[in-house]
């Protein structure tokens, strides 16, 4: 559901914000509605009903956004600690005999090409998962040829002791980045903060029951400005499709195997 958001964002974003206009207009001439029949009482008692839904809308924008910003931060952490865990594992092939080396290094740059493949390609999980195969098998044949470089009679003995684990490491965090892709809020979530966004607008539109033309400027500026949090959260939580993105630390990867 999120993610087809950004197969066509403009069209989503557009009518969210329509919503959120048509919402608080309808909330506007119920309220006139009730202020011709009761002029008195028309939003008698209502405020505390307000403030409560309002403070709700808050806490779910500030924890929603918060959640995103910080699984963000994480996603670009992993990188880092991939290209590190790469560099290391890369820099220790010089443990190895001269013979086995060039074999070794052509493994890598093409497990780091298969990397970049596997998260560059943001056209559905399908390819995510078909190039995430690829790596897993240049993993095996890197896994494969250093326990055997490290088993030829001229490797120092301290080879594989220190190269293996760094190969383990390279690995692990693979399955940590791909786990990390699906952390995402529930979607009853992204579907409560739509709702009691339209619900706001409702109120909002109650509150502006004694105008007699719409005040435009506060309801487009309210559409427009909720319509942007929605979609920089859920910029946020798919970082490879969108705007905001993290492919800018992929190079890391890349100078890890120069």
């Amino acid at each position: 559901m999120v993610f087809s958001v950004f197969e066509n964002p403009i069209a989503y974003c557009a009518a969210l914000f329509v919503g959120l206009l048509l919402f608080m207009e309808l909330g506007r001439r119920i309220g006139q509605n009730r202020l011709a029949r009761d002029p008195e009482a028309a939003n008698a008692g209502t405020g505390a009903v307000d403030g409560v839904l309002f403070a709700l809308f808050g806490l779910l924008v500030a924890f929603t956004f918060s959640g995103a910003a910080s699984r963000f931060d994480d996603r670009r952490a992993m990188i880092v600690d991939e290209a590190n865990d790469i560099g290391t594992a890369y820099l220790r092939i010089d443990l190895l005999p001269t013979a086995s080396q060039p074999a070794l290094r052509d493994a890598f740059h093409r497990y780091v090409d298969s990397r970049l493949a596997a998260y560059q390609d943001s056209s559905g999980i399908e390819s995510f998962n078909e190039a995430f195969g690829k790596s897993k098998l240049v993993q095996s044949e890197i896994w494969k040829l250093a326990v055997a470089a490290g088993q030829q009679p001229d490797a120092p003995p301290a080879a594989n002791m220190l190269l293996l684990p760094a190969i383990n490491n390279m690995i692990d965090i693979t399955s940590t980045r791909a786990t990390a892709m699906l952390f995402h809020p529930p979607l009853p979530i992204f579907a409560m903060l739509i709702g009691t966004a339209l619900v706001c607008s409702l109120l909002a539109g109650l509150a502006m029951m004694r105008s007699r033309s719409p005040k435009w400027i506060h309801m487009v500026g309210f559409s427009a400005i909720m319509t942007v949090t929605m979609y920089v959260i859920a910029d946020l939580e798919y970082p490879r499709i969108g705007v905001i993105q993290v492919s800018g630390f992929d190079y890391l990867l890349k100078e890890a195997v120069q």
